[in-house]
Protein backbone atom coordinates (compact mmCIF):
# COMPACT_ATOMS: atom_id res chain seq x y z
CA UNK A 1 0.00 0.00 0.00
CA UNK A 2 0.95 3.18 -0.88
CA UNK A 3 2.14 5.54 2.43
CA UNK A 4 1.01 8.67 0.70
CA UNK A 5 -2.71 9.67 1.66
CA UNK A 6 -5.19 11.71 0.12
CA UNK A 7 -7.46 14.04 2.15
CA UNK A 8 -9.79 16.32 -0.25
CA UNK A 9 -7.63 17.26 -3.16
CA UNK A 10 -4.30 17.65 -1.10
CA UNK A 11 -1.66 14.94 -1.12
CA UNK A 12 -0.05 14.28 1.50
CA UNK A 13 3.91 14.04 1.06
CA UNK A 14 4.61 10.13 1.82
CA UNK A 15 7.54 8.43 4.03
CA UNK A 16 10.20 8.68 1.37
CA UNK A 17 9.57 12.08 -0.32
CA UNK A 18 10.07 13.51 3.93
CA UNK A 19 13.40 11.14 4.80
CA UNK A 20 14.59 9.15 1.04
CA UNK A 21 14.55 5.36 0.86
CA UNK A 22 17.26 4.34 3.51
CA UNK A 23 16.23 3.70 7.40
CA UNK A 24 18.58 4.27 10.00
CA UNK A 25 17.30 2.00 12.65
CA UNK A 26 20.39 1.97 14.99
CA UNK A 27 24.03 3.48 14.79
CA UNK A 28 27.37 1.94 16.09
CA UNK A 29 30.45 3.67 17.53
CA UNK A 30 33.04 3.01 15.11
CA UNK A 31 30.48 3.10 12.09
CA UNK A 32 31.51 5.62 9.05
CA UNK A 33 31.05 8.96 9.08
CA UNK A 34 29.72 8.96 12.88
CA UNK A 35 31.26 12.28 14.65
CA UNK A 36 29.37 12.72 17.99
CA UNK A 37 30.27 16.44 19.38
CA UNK A 38 31.56 15.86 22.23
CA UNK A 39 29.72 16.46 25.26
CA UNK A 40 31.80 16.30 29.04
CA UNK A 41 28.81 15.93 30.92
CA UNK A 42 29.63 18.20 34.82
CA UNK A 43 32.01 20.17 32.81
CA UNK A 44 31.59 23.63 34.41
CA UNK A 45 32.62 25.95 30.90
CA UNK A 46 29.73 25.35 28.69
CA UNK A 47 32.34 25.45 25.80
CA UNK A 48 34.29 22.46 27.43
CA UNK A 49 31.11 20.51 28.33
CA UNK A 50 29.31 21.00 25.24
CA UNK A 51 25.78 21.21 23.61
CA UNK A 52 22.94 18.27 24.44
CA UNK A 53 22.30 17.11 20.41
CA UNK A 54 19.36 14.75 19.93
CA UNK A 55 18.15 15.34 16.71
CA UNK A 56 18.32 13.09 13.39
CA UNK A 57 17.78 15.45 10.88
CA UNK A 58 19.82 15.04 8.09
CA UNK A 59 22.58 17.61 8.67
CA UNK A 60 23.01 16.68 12.75
CA UNK A 61 22.03 12.98 12.66
CA UNK A 62 25.86 11.65 12.40
CA UNK A 63 26.76 14.63 15.16
CA UNK A 64 24.28 13.23 17.99
CA UNK A 65 25.45 12.74 21.30
CA UNK A 66 22.35 12.13 22.91
CA UNK A 67 19.59 9.57 22.57
CA UNK A 68 15.66 9.98 22.20
CA UNK A 69 13.83 13.05 21.60
CA UNK A 70 13.19 16.19 22.32
CA UNK A 71 9.80 17.76 24.33
CA UNK A 72 9.32 14.42 26.43
CA UNK A 73 6.06 13.05 26.46
CA UNK A 74 5.50 15.58 24.00
CA UNK A 75 7.66 14.02 21.42
CA UNK A 76 5.05 11.75 19.62
CA UNK A 77 2.73 15.03 18.77
CA UNK A 78 5.87 16.52 17.11
CA UNK A 79 6.33 13.17 14.68
CA UNK A 80 2.51 13.30 14.06
CA UNK A 81 2.64 16.87 13.01
CA UNK A 82 5.26 16.42 10.76
CA UNK A 83 3.90 12.87 9.65
CA UNK A 84 0.43 14.97 8.44
CA UNK A 85 2.28 17.94 6.87
CA UNK A 86 1.34 19.87 10.00
CA UNK A 87 5.12 20.65 10.36
CA UNK A 88 7.98 21.22 8.14
CA UNK A 89 10.76 18.14 8.71
CA UNK A 90 13.16 21.08 8.35
CA UNK A 91 12.09 23.69 10.33
CA UNK A 92 14.04 25.78 12.26
CA UNK A 93 13.36 27.10 15.08
CA UNK A 94 13.77 31.14 15.29
CA UNK A 95 15.03 31.80 19.21
CA UNK A 96 14.76 35.86 18.94
CA UNK A 97 13.60 36.93 22.03
CA UNK A 98 12.87 34.15 23.65
CA UNK A 99 15.84 34.49 26.43
CA UNK A 100 15.03 34.36 30.02
CA UNK A 101 13.93 37.23 31.82
CA UNK A 102 15.94 36.80 34.82
CA UNK A 103 19.55 35.42 35.33
CA UNK A 104 19.74 32.19 36.67
CA UNK A 105 23.13 30.41 37.95
CA UNK A 106 25.48 29.67 37.11
CA UNK A 107 26.44 27.72 40.11
CA UNK A 108 29.00 25.37 41.58
CA UNK A 109 26.69 22.54 41.40
CA UNK A 110 26.80 22.87 37.63
CA UNK A 111 29.88 21.76 37.48
CA UNK A 112 29.55 18.60 39.66
CA UNK A 113 28.70 15.44 37.61
CA UNK A 114 27.25 14.03 41.08
CA UNK A 115 25.00 17.02 41.61
CA UNK A 116 23.07 17.38 38.78
CA UNK A 117 22.13 13.98 36.11
CA UNK A 118 18.52 14.36 35.10
CA UNK A 119 18.22 17.39 33.37
CA UNK A 120 20.89 20.14 31.35
CA UNK A 121 22.17 22.87 33.65
CA UNK A 122 23.01 25.06 30.32
CA UNK A 123 19.27 23.80 29.00
CA UNK A 124 17.74 27.44 29.38
CA UNK A 125 20.77 28.90 27.69
CA UNK A 126 21.53 26.33 24.77
CA UNK A 127 20.47 28.42 21.48
CA UNK A 128 22.83 31.45 22.85
CA UNK A 129 25.44 29.01 24.48
CA UNK A 130 26.30 27.25 21.20
CA UNK A 131 24.82 29.49 18.91
CA UNK A 132 28.08 29.07 16.21
CA UNK A 133 27.13 25.08 16.21
CA UNK A 134 23.43 25.77 15.20
CA UNK A 135 25.16 28.11 12.79
CA UNK A 136 26.83 25.35 11.46
CA UNK A 137 23.45 23.69 10.89
CA UNK A 138 23.66 21.26 13.89
CA UNK A 139 20.08 21.27 15.41
CA UNK A 140 20.28 22.41 19.15
CA UNK A 141 17.28 23.38 21.14
CA UNK A 142 16.99 24.42 24.91
CA UNK A 143 15.42 21.67 27.50
CA UNK A 144 14.73 24.65 29.82
CA UNK A 145 12.17 28.13 29.28
CA UNK A 146 12.18 30.66 32.28
CA UNK A 147 9.56 33.13 32.40
CA UNK A 148 7.42 35.72 34.73
CA UNK A 149 3.92 35.63 34.74
CA UNK A 150 1.10 35.90 37.27
CA UNK A 151 -1.32 33.63 38.94
CA UNK A 152 -4.56 33.73 40.78
CA UNK A 153 -5.62 30.79 42.68
CA UNK A 154 -8.98 31.24 44.50
CA UNK A 155 -7.97 29.95 48.06
CA UNK A 156 -4.99 32.56 48.13
CA UNK A 157 -7.37 35.35 47.05
CA UNK A 158 -9.61 33.88 50.04
CA UNK A 159 -6.51 34.14 52.37
CA UNK A 160 -5.96 37.77 51.07
CA UNK A 161 -9.39 38.73 52.14
CA UNK A 162 -9.21 37.34 55.63
CA UNK A 163 -5.80 38.77 55.88
CA UNK A 164 -3.88 35.66 56.49
CA UNK A 165 -1.92 37.16 53.18
CA UNK A 166 -1.07 40.91 53.01
CA UNK A 167 -0.71 42.55 49.69
CA UNK A 168 2.42 44.32 49.47
CA UNK A 169 2.25 45.07 45.43
CA UNK A 170 4.80 43.21 44.58
CA UNK A 171 4.16 39.51 45.13
CA UNK A 172 0.85 39.87 46.33
CA UNK A 173 -0.46 42.74 43.84
CA UNK A 174 -3.93 43.21 44.71
CA UNK A 175 -7.35 42.04 46.84
CA UNK A 176 -8.03 39.34 44.02
CA UNK A 177 -4.58 37.78 45.91
CA UNK A 178 -2.75 37.88 42.54
CA UNK A 179 0.93 36.65 42.95
CA UNK A 180 3.51 37.52 40.75
CA UNK A 181 5.90 34.30 39.69
CA UNK A 182 8.99 33.14 37.95
CA UNK A 183 8.66 29.92 36.49
CA UNK A 184 10.67 27.16 35.41
CA UNK A 185 9.82 24.66 33.00
CA UNK A 186 11.95 21.52 32.63
CA UNK A 187 12.50 18.76 30.54
CA UNK A 188 14.01 16.16 31.49
CA UNK A 189 17.80 14.79 29.94
CA UNK A 190 19.66 12.19 31.84
CA UNK A 191 23.21 11.67 31.81
CA UNK A 192 23.12 7.58 32.30
CA UNK A 193 26.40 6.73 34.07
CA UNK A 194 24.98 9.45 37.35
CA UNK A 195 21.01 8.15 37.09
CA UNK A 196 22.44 4.98 37.53
CA UNK A 197 25.11 5.48 40.22
CA UNK A 198 22.04 7.65 41.76
CA UNK A 199 20.38 3.85 41.74
CA UNK A 200 23.03 2.08 43.33
CA UNK A 201 23.05 0.10 40.10
CA UNK A 202 25.45 -0.41 37.05
CA UNK A 203 24.71 1.79 33.77
CA UNK A 204 24.45 -1.74 31.78
CA UNK A 205 21.69 -2.48 33.38
CA UNK A 206 20.02 0.31 33.52
CA UNK A 207 20.15 1.03 29.09
CA UNK A 208 18.69 -2.58 28.99
CA UNK A 209 16.04 -2.07 31.09
CA UNK A 210 14.89 1.48 29.39
CA UNK A 211 15.60 -0.66 26.21
CA UNK A 212 13.47 -3.67 27.21
CA UNK A 213 10.84 -1.59 28.56
CA UNK A 214 10.20 0.42 26.34
CA UNK A 215 9.84 -2.16 23.91
CA UNK A 216 12.75 -1.60 22.24
CA UNK A 217 12.23 2.18 21.16
CA UNK A 218 15.89 3.42 21.58
CA UNK A 219 18.07 0.26 20.28
CA UNK A 220 21.23 3.04 20.20
CA UNK A 221 20.75 2.42 23.93
CA UNK A 222 22.33 -0.95 23.55
CA UNK A 223 24.69 -0.75 20.33
CA UNK A 224 26.17 3.01 21.44
CA UNK A 225 27.43 2.57 24.52
CA UNK A 226 29.91 5.71 23.51
CA UNK A 227 26.78 7.85 23.71
CA UNK A 228 25.71 8.89 27.74
CA UNK A 229 22.86 11.10 27.80
CA UNK A 230 19.47 10.10 26.90
CA UNK A 231 16.12 12.48 26.67
CA UNK A 232 13.53 9.85 27.85
CA UNK A 233 9.91 10.22 26.77
CA UNK A 234 8.34 10.77 30.10
CA UNK A 235 7.06 14.20 31.70
CA UNK A 236 9.52 16.92 33.29
CA UNK A 237 8.86 19.43 36.29
CA UNK A 238 7.80 23.13 36.71
CA UNK A 239 9.67 25.15 39.44
CA UNK A 240 7.29 28.28 40.83
CA UNK A 241 9.72 30.77 42.33
CA UNK A 242 8.24 33.46 44.63
CA UNK A 243 10.14 36.39 45.22
CA UNK A 244 13.69 37.03 43.97
CA UNK A 245 15.24 34.21 42.32
CA UNK A 246 18.60 35.08 43.36
CA UNK A 247 17.30 34.82 47.14
CA UNK A 248 17.02 31.03 46.43
CA UNK A 249 20.78 30.58 46.17
CA UNK A 250 21.38 33.14 48.95
CA UNK A 251 22.37 30.73 52.63
CA UNK A 252 21.61 34.11 54.32
CA UNK A 253 17.85 34.11 53.12
CA UNK A 254 15.46 31.80 54.58
CA UNK A 255 13.94 29.08 52.10
CA UNK A 256 10.42 27.75 52.19
CA UNK A 257 9.99 24.82 49.83
CA UNK A 258 7.18 22.65 48.79
CA UNK A 259 7.90 19.61 46.35
CA UNK A 260 4.83 18.14 44.87
CA UNK A 261 4.03 14.87 42.46
CA UNK A 262 1.29 15.78 40.13
CA UNK A 263 -2.32 14.29 41.19
CA UNK A 264 -4.72 15.53 38.00
CA UNK A 265 -7.70 14.83 39.94
CA UNK A 266 -7.51 17.04 42.84
CA UNK A 267 -4.97 19.53 41.90
CA UNK A 268 -6.97 20.83 39.04
CA UNK A 269 -10.62 19.23 39.29
CA UNK A 270 -11.04 18.99 43.15
CA UNK A 271 -11.10 15.52 44.05
CA UNK A 272 -11.50 15.43 48.09
CA UNK A 273 -9.54 11.68 48.05
CA UNK A 274 -6.49 12.72 49.05
CA UNK A 275 -4.69 15.69 50.04
CA UNK A 276 -2.60 16.31 47.43
CA UNK A 277 -4.48 20.24 46.32
CA UNK A 278 -4.46 21.55 49.81
CA UNK A 279 -1.20 20.76 50.72
CA UNK A 280 -0.04 22.26 47.29
CA UNK A 281 -2.23 25.49 48.38
CA UNK A 282 -0.75 25.47 51.44
CA UNK A 283 2.76 25.62 49.97
CA UNK A 284 1.97 27.77 47.95
CA UNK A 285 0.82 29.90 50.67
CA UNK A 286 3.64 29.51 52.92
CA UNK A 287 6.17 29.87 50.22
CA UNK A 288 4.69 33.36 49.23
CA UNK A 289 4.65 34.44 53.04
CA UNK A 290 8.50 33.48 52.85
CA UNK A 291 9.05 36.02 49.94
CA UNK A 292 7.26 38.30 51.55
CA UNK A 293 9.76 38.23 54.73
CA UNK A 294 12.51 38.97 52.86
CA UNK A 295 13.45 35.47 51.79
CA UNK A 296 12.47 32.96 48.94
CA UNK A 297 9.67 30.57 48.26
CA UNK A 298 9.51 27.72 46.05
CA UNK A 299 6.89 24.69 44.89
CA UNK A 300 7.99 22.59 42.71
CA UNK A 301 5.54 20.30 40.55
CA UNK A 302 6.99 17.19 38.79
CA UNK A 303 4.59 15.09 36.44
CA UNK A 304 4.46 12.11 38.00
CA UNK A 305 1.01 11.31 38.08
CA UNK A 306 -0.62 8.63 40.30
CA UNK A 307 2.85 8.33 42.05
CA UNK A 308 4.44 7.87 38.22
CA UNK A 309 2.24 4.96 37.90
CA UNK A 310 -0.67 6.82 35.78
CA UNK A 311 -3.87 7.59 36.18
CA UNK A 312 -5.48 4.69 34.81
CA UNK A 313 -3.84 2.54 37.56
CA UNK A 314 -4.98 5.31 40.01
CA UNK A 315 -8.51 4.73 39.18
CA UNK A 316 -8.38 1.19 39.42
CA UNK A 317 -6.93 1.17 42.42
CA UNK A 318 -9.83 3.72 43.83
CA UNK A 319 -12.19 1.13 42.19
CA UNK A 320 -10.56 -1.71 44.72
CA UNK A 321 -10.33 0.38 47.80
CA UNK A 322 -14.41 1.74 47.26
CA UNK A 323 -15.33 -1.80 46.81
CA UNK A 324 -13.26 -3.96 49.13
CA UNK A 325 -14.08 -1.29 52.16
CA UNK A 326 -11.54 1.29 51.73
CA UNK A 327 -9.23 0.80 54.76
CA UNK A 328 -6.10 2.74 55.67
CA UNK A 329 -4.96 -0.33 56.83
CA UNK A 330 -5.21 -1.95 53.27
CA UNK A 331 -4.37 1.55 51.64
CA UNK A 332 -0.48 0.24 49.79
CA UNK A 333 -1.62 -3.17 49.38
CA UNK A 334 -4.33 -2.23 47.12
CA UNK A 335 -2.01 -0.08 44.91
CA UNK A 336 0.87 -3.42 45.10
CA UNK A 337 -1.78 -5.50 44.06
CA UNK A 338 -2.64 -4.15 40.94
CA UNK A 339 0.51 -2.42 40.27
CA UNK A 340 3.57 -4.61 41.56
CA UNK A 341 4.83 -1.95 43.38
CA UNK A 342 3.30 1.49 45.90
CA UNK A 343 4.89 3.82 44.52
CA UNK A 344 7.34 4.56 41.25
CA UNK A 345 8.29 8.00 41.74
CA UNK A 346 11.91 6.92 42.96
CA UNK A 347 13.00 10.51 44.54
CA UNK A 348 16.51 9.82 44.13
CA UNK A 349 16.94 12.79 40.69
CA UNK A 350 13.89 14.92 42.55
CA UNK A 351 17.13 17.21 44.00
CA UNK A 352 18.76 17.95 40.27
CA UNK A 353 16.78 21.25 40.06
CA UNK A 354 17.50 22.05 43.87
CA UNK A 355 21.07 21.90 42.55
CA UNK A 356 19.83 23.67 39.56
CA UNK A 357 18.71 27.02 41.84
CA UNK A 358 21.99 26.63 43.59
CA UNK A 359 19.96 26.06 46.81
CA UNK A 360 22.08 24.67 49.70
CA UNK A 361 19.65 24.25 51.98
CA UNK A 362 15.51 24.30 53.45
CA UNK A 363 14.61 26.31 55.87
CA UNK A 364 11.38 24.88 56.16
CA UNK A 365 10.08 21.53 54.12
CA UNK A 366 6.46 21.63 53.24
CA UNK A 367 5.90 18.27 52.95
CA UNK A 368 5.38 14.82 55.21
CA UNK A 369 7.33 12.45 52.73
CA UNK A 370 10.57 10.68 53.85
CA UNK A 371 11.25 9.97 50.62
CA UNK A 372 11.82 13.54 49.83
CA UNK A 373 13.26 13.85 52.41
CA UNK A 374 16.03 11.43 52.22
CA UNK A 375 16.74 12.11 48.88
CA UNK A 376 17.54 15.81 49.26
CA UNK A 377 19.39 15.23 52.53
CA UNK A 378 21.29 12.69 50.90
CA UNK A 379 22.07 15.04 48.25
CA UNK A 380 23.80 17.12 50.67
CA UNK A 381 21.06 19.41 51.46
CA UNK A 382 20.16 20.45 54.90
CA UNK A 383 16.42 20.37 56.03
CA UNK A 384 15.68 22.51 59.12
CA UNK A 385 12.07 22.39 59.67
CA UNK A 386 9.64 19.73 58.70
CA UNK A 387 5.93 21.23 58.00
CA UNK A 388 2.82 18.79 57.79
CA UNK A 389 0.03 19.39 56.21
CA UNK A 390 -2.34 21.18 58.73
CA UNK A 391 -5.07 19.11 60.32
CA UNK A 392 -8.20 21.87 59.11
CA UNK A 393 -6.89 21.14 55.20
CA UNK A 394 -7.22 17.03 55.41
CA UNK A 395 -10.49 16.34 53.30
CA UNK A 396 -12.58 13.44 55.34
CA UNK A 397 -12.57 11.23 52.66
CA UNK A 398 -8.46 11.83 52.44
CA UNK A 399 -7.98 10.36 56.02
CA UNK A 400 -7.33 6.78 54.45
CA UNK A 401 -4.43 8.41 52.48
CA UNK A 402 -3.08 10.42 54.92
CA UNK A 403 -3.10 8.35 58.08
CA UNK A 404 -1.85 5.19 56.08
CA UNK A 405 1.18 7.62 54.55
CA UNK A 406 2.06 8.52 58.79
CA UNK A 407 1.96 4.53 59.59
CA UNK A 408 4.37 3.82 56.68
CA UNK A 409 6.76 6.53 57.91
CA UNK A 410 5.81 10.07 56.57
CA UNK A 411 6.65 12.64 58.92
CA UNK A 412 4.40 14.02 61.41
CA UNK A 413 3.92 16.17 64.63
CA UNK A 414 0.80 14.39 65.90
CA UNK A 415 -0.15 10.75 66.23
CA UNK A 416 1.14 7.71 64.65
CA UNK A 417 -2.16 5.37 64.31
CA UNK A 418 -1.73 1.50 65.75
CA UNK A 419 -2.17 -0.98 63.29
CA UNK A 420 -5.57 -1.44 65.00
CA UNK A 421 -6.23 2.06 65.10
CA UNK A 422 -5.34 2.01 61.57
CA UNK A 423 -7.88 -0.38 60.50
CA UNK A 424 -10.72 1.49 62.15
CA UNK A 425 -10.23 4.55 59.44
CA UNK A 426 -12.07 4.43 56.54
CA UNK A 427 -13.14 6.15 53.24
CA UNK A 428 -16.40 7.19 52.01
CA UNK A 429 -18.40 4.84 50.10
CA UNK A 430 -20.07 4.92 47.11
CA UNK A 431 -23.57 4.97 48.09
CA UNK A 432 -23.72 8.74 47.80
CA UNK A 433 -22.80 9.02 44.05
CA UNK A 434 -25.53 8.69 41.56
CA UNK A 435 -24.58 6.35 38.92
Amino acid sequence: MSDSVLEGNEKKSNATEKWGNRIVLTTYPSQSGINPIRLQWGASDPRVRGPVVVSRGLSTVRRRNAIGAHSGSYGIYHALAVAIDELNLNHKPDFTNTEPPVAIGPFPQWGDADKIVAMDPFGHLAPWLFKDFIDDGVEIRPTIAVTKAHMRLYEIEDEVKKGKLRVDGKIVINDHGDLTVTKVAVEPVWYLPGVAKRFGINEGTLRRALFEDTGGSYPELITRPDIKVFLPPIGGLTAYIFGDPAKTADPKCRLALRVHDECNGSDVFGSDICTCRPYLLFGISEAVTEAQNGGSGVVIYFRKEGRALGEVTKYLVYNARKRMGDSAAEYFTRTENIAGVKDMRFQALMPDILHFLGIKKIDRMLSMSNMKYDAIVNQGIPIYERVPIPEELIPEDSRVEIDAKIHAGYFTSGKVLTLEELSAVKGRQWEDVDH
